[in-house]
């Protein structure tokens, strides 16, 4: 996910390297990576990102957020290569139950939760911080102060000594734009629990492995179909679904997206190298 130009990446399966390749992206943009469990196709890229970012002399130090047992799976993967890495790299394990916020920059904010997946999994939602005021240019002073500008962009209000109004906010400024926000829900089976974590959110990523028919084997698997979160989406009030993780017995995923609009109009498929916006 980029936001300005800081990129978090979520979850690292083999084939990492490449796709950031093919969308022109620099693994020294990359600072922060969540890794949402420890099945395989959700890891197993990860060592060798770290290595390459080595190899290219990364100076910008790297967080990882992930389930506790990683932390020793790459400790002996470095050790097995003798590999001392020249750049910081700090793990954070994730051991919470509920909500938390794990990670803040002035930018935005991420919060992870538990999932329902047989292993220990995480969802995360990444939320823009609220946003300044706007200054309204059509109405902008030359005899105005930087610093009355500042308190402006606060939503304040410049006032006079006496207290009385000297520039009035919803003359000079215009209101902040929207702060946007993207929950990923990772592999889970149908689990209720978690609305409330992502309400609103503008963006849902959750995870159709599965179509209603197989129902019965995505409990067993502790997997969801795409009517289930078709419904998490609805019942959670998100403004947009994104379906992903299907099985490979479907060629076509389109009768996934089918059964999802059926509950939860604003549902897409995410396909493989495409960008989605999220618009202000």
């Amino acid at each position: 996910m980029q936001l300005d130009q800081r990129y978090v990446l979520i979850d690292c399966g083999e084939g990492t390297q490449i796709q950031l390749s093919k969308q022109n992206i620099r693994m020294s943009r990359v600072r922060t990576i969540l890794i949402s469990h420890l099945h395989g196709d959700h890891y197993f890229g990860l060592i060798g990102l770290l290595s390459t970012m080595h190899l290219f002399g990364r100076k910008h130090p790297l967080t990882i957020y992930a389930p506790p047992e990683l932390e020793k799976i790459l400790e002996l993967q470095l050790r097995a290569s003798e590999t001392n890495l020249c750049y910081k790299l700090t793990f954070i394990p994730l051991t919470h139950e509920g909500i938390k916020e794990i990670h803040r920059e002035k930018q935005f904010t991420i919060q992870a939760f538990p999932l329902t997946h047989g292993i220990k999994c995480y969802g995360f939602i990444i939320k823009e911080t609220p946003k300044e005021w706007r200054i309204n240019k059509a109405n902008l002073l030359e005899e105005m102060l930087i610093q009355e500008i500042i308190t402006l962009k606060q939503g304040l209000d410049v006032l006079h000594e006496d207290g009385t109004i000297k520039y009035a906010l919803k003359i000079h400024a215009l209101e902040p734009r929207q702060s946007r926000s993207y929950a990923y829900c990772s592999d889970t089976r149908y689990d209720e629990d978690i609305i409330p974590y992502i309400k609103n959110v503008d963006l849902l990523y959750h995870e159709a492995t599965f179509s209603e028919e197989m129902k019965d084997r995505a409990e067993r698997t502790n997997h969801s179909t795409a009517s289930q979160a078709a419904t998490i989406a609805k019942q959670s009030m998100a403004k947009k679904l994104l379906l992903g993780h299907y099985s490979t017995r479907y060629k076509d995923p389109a009768p996934l997206l089918e059964e999802a609009k059926a509950i939860f109009e604003e549902t897409y498929l995410t396909h493989e190298g495409e960008t989605i916006t999220l618009k202000e």
